[in-house]
């Protein structure tokens, strides 16, 4: 079966902050913050203080996995012109996000260099509480359906129709927890195209909040939700993943298999649960059809990301700095 990783962090070089402050590799795939916490970010053999495309490429053809995602967020530190230089070598490959810091004095300059000089199509927003924005801007908590930084950046970003706006915006316990403003802002912008990673954050033991995010979505065609990295946020490292199961079973119910994408979350999910077991569990689960699986793995990922303008875009870019 074709699929597309619909949610995959390159790292050139290990440049995270968030609110444990700045993330420094140790080798082995291993990190440290500012604050001591260490983790392991790379999985073994995949490298020792970076995950180069050509390494992930490997990882990919091992478990026949046609393209991927590659998108953006606090843990690793933004890999914006990586990406760039990435997808226009390997333009069959790879579809990439870039990421912007909307306090930045000179953020919508930066946006508009990524999306007319660069090519990019879609934007990642991590703006979640434990690991993005709302983690270290914290004197000043924004909403993207108010917020006027945020606006002025959507405004110039709905005159390239189809284009992707991708946001993590943490659990539910989080300040930075604002699925309302997601559906606010499908129905301002039906041009864009919206993805919610890792389904909202699931909790099993209140599937009924989940319920309701996701109904809040339904009537809005232009919100999808991939399906990355939910076994770290619920616990789970051995298969069948039962949790998970759940989570993405109301999921199909509410929103249909063309409206989720299948992805890992890599490189740091691949170290709690193998990339293998990541890659295979939803054709174990029994929870979709051939058809509907075609859409999970493939389909739904292809239509919003790897959009023939999107591809073009991407191609063709013409970066003076380059």
């Amino acid at each position: 079966m074709n699929k597309i990783d619909g949610h995959v962090h390159l790292v050139q070089e290990i440049a995270g902050f968030n609110g444990k402050g700045r993330l420094n590799a140790l080798g082995n795939g291993e990190a440290i913050w500012d604050d001591g916490t260490k983790i392991k970010l790379i999985p073994d053999g995949w490298g020792d203080t970076n995950l180069t495309a050509e390494s992930f490429l490997k990882v990919m053809d091992a478990h026949s996995i046609e393209k991927a995602v590659l998108l953006q967020g606090s843990l690793n530190g933004y890999q914006n012109y990586y990406t760039y230089q990435t997808v226009k070598r390997y333009p069959e490959r790879f579809i990439g996000a870039f990421a912007v810091d909307p306090f930045a004095e000179n953020a919508l300059s930066i946006v508009r260099r990524h999306v007319e000089n660069l090519g990019f199509r879609a934007i990642k927003l991590e703006i979640s509480q434990g690991g993005g924005l709302h983690g270290y801007h914290q004197t000043t908590p924004f909403r993207l359906d108010t917020d006027t930084r945020m606006g002025q950046i959507f405004h110039y970003l709905a005159d390239y129709p189809g284009f992707t706006v991708t946001v993590d915006y943490g659990s539910a316990e989080q300040i930075s927890h604002q699925p309302e403003a997601i559906a606010i802002l499908a129905a301002r912008y039906p041009q864009l195209d919206f993805v919610v990673c890792h389904l909202s954050f699931p909790d099993v033991q209140h599937l009924n909040f989940l319920e309701n995010t996701l109904r809040l979505f339904a009537p809005h065609p232009n919100i999808v939700t991939d399906l990355s990295a939910i076994q770290d946020i619920l616990g789970e490292t051995e298969l069948p993943f039962e949790k998970s199961r759940r989570a993405v079973a109301l999921a199909k119910e509410v929103l249909g298999s063309k409206r989720l994408i299948w992805g890992t979350d890599s490189p740091w999910s691949a170290t709690f649960n193998s990339y293998e077991d990541l890659a295979g569990w939803l054709e174990k689960s029994d929870l979709f059809t051939e058809n509907e699986l075609a859409d999970v793995y493939y389909g739904t990922a292809n239509r919003i990301y790897f959009k023939e303008s999107a591809v073009a875009a991407a191609r063709w870019a013409n970066d003076p700095q380059n």
